[in-house]
Order: C-alpha cells, then structure tokens, then sequence
C-alpha cells in the first residue's frame, strides 16, 4: 500500500508542473518513485537526466536491464521489479533469464558483456565493492568507461528501488512475472 498520495497534475505548484510536464514531453517516466520525486522539483528533474544520461550509453538496452533486473531483486523492490522485467523481454531479455534472476539464480547469458553486468551488479551489491579479481575481469571486458557506466547504473536503480520500497508503491494487481519472495 502507498504511502504517499499520487499528486494529480492540478494539484502541482508551479515548479512541480515545470519538471513533470517537461518529463512528459520528453517521455520520461513519470509514475512509480517519481510519484515520491516530485515532491522535490530538482531531484525529479536530476532523476530525470541522469535515467537519460545512462540510457543513451554506452550499456546496450539488454545489458542495462540486465542490471535492473538484479538491482531490484536485490533490494525486493516490487515495482522495479514489475517495470523492468516488463522492459526486459521488450528488449529481448529471454524470460528464462527473468526467471533465474527472479529466483536468484545465474542466468545463461552468451554475451560476455551481459555476464559481467551480471556478476558485478551482483558482488557489488552484496558485498559493498568489488574484488581485485573481478573488478580486472569487468575493466578487461567493459573498459573503463563502461564499467563507470555500469556501477553508476546499479547506484542509480539503487536509488529507484530503495524509494519504491520506502514509500510503498507496488505494481499493478496484473503483473505477469511477480517478484519471487
């Protein structure tokens, strides 16, 4: 159950209709957290650019939802969770991938990449940090750049998830892959 009412549009101040009309426009999202965002202007907007920012690279689609999927089984957040499983099998994600994830297993993933987004969203979030192993493994097949893409992708969902969970927005009744308990 929510804990925090939807503000309708209507009902913004003017610096709140500001960002979200802005975040329609762009077709950003503008439902689950960032009901809780738009309390706060700025933080909706910077929520905002930094989604965009990550999604125009240089992850692909299937490796950024990849680590979506794992971020929010971590945290249990059940609307990422619903969102981004959604989001997965519309950028091809098997759902027998969705499934391991969902019950905490490896995936079968053929593409090294997709493998080390895995393993790094993994240890990072379990263990606070990355071994010296895994991180060489991770620079030697990302690169750096993309590995600073990768971590700041799984603090970001981090962020989207604790939200959620915070305030008690959860999926809709009809939800095909429900979050494992």
């Amino acid at each position: 159950m929510a804990r925090l009412a939807i503000i309708d549009r209507a009902d913004m101040d003017a610096e709140q209709a500001r960002v979200y009309d802005a975040a329609k426009q762009s077709g950003g999202p503008l439902g689950g957290p960032y009901y809780a965002y738009i309390r706060l202007p700025n933080l909706f907007a910077a929520a905002q650019n930094m989604r965009a920012c990550l999604a125009s690279g240089p992850l692909s689609k299937r490796e950024q939802q990849i680590v979506n999927l794992v971020v929010a089984r971590h945290w249990g957040a059940r609307y990422p969770w619903f969102a981004q499983a959604r989001a997965s099998l519309a950028a091809g994600i098997e759902q027998a991938v969705i499934d391991a994830i969902n019950a905490r297993k490896t995936p079968d993933l053929a593409d090294a990449r997709e493998r080390t987004c895995f393993v790094v969203a993994k240890e990072l979030l379990a263990n606070k940090g990355l071994s010296d192993e895994t991180y060489a493994a991770a620079e030697a097949a990302m690169g750096l750049k993309d590995l600073v893409a990768l971590v700041a992708s799984i603090g970001s969902f981090s962020t989207t998830c604790m939200t959620a969970n915070t305030f008690g927005i959860d999926p809709p009744a009809a939800n095909p892959t429900p979050l494992a308990e």
